[in-house]
């Protein structure tokens, strides 16, 4: 897993912003113009981009420009990453707390025994 690394660490940066979760919590449900995605935030247009260019340099969302309306989709395969490290990550720790409440249980029983 240490071959996404860096790009697990763009993405999960870009997660860690309400605003930019917000905006990938409405495209889950489909396309969505730059104008419609920043209308229920109290900022300006600039900075909202701000946001829209992190989030398209991430890889968590295309964008497209069709006339003079700036439409963003979700990008699905780079939660996939996500998905895979976070997989291997519950896999790990369940076997961590697996080992720990096999420990808890030997001594609880060890003591008992003295």
């Amino acid at each position: 897993m240490e071959q996404y690394s860096d790009r697990l660490d763009g993405i999960f940066q870009a997660l860690a912003d309400p605003t930019r979760r917000a905006v990938l919590a409405r495209l889950g449900r489909g396309p969505a113009s730059i104008s419609d995605l920043a209308r229920p935030f109290e900022m300006a247009l600039p900075s909202f981009m701000k946001h829209i260019h992190y989030l398209e340099g991430s890889g968590l969302i295309r964008t497209r420009k069709e006339g003079r309306v700036r439409t963003c989709v979700i990008e699905k395969k780079q939660f996939a990453a996500v998905e895979a490290w976070l997989t291997e990550q519950h896999g790990l720790w369940e076997g961590r707390t697996d080992r720990l409440e096999q420990f808890v249980i030997a001594a609880q029983k060890k003591g008992e025994s003295q």
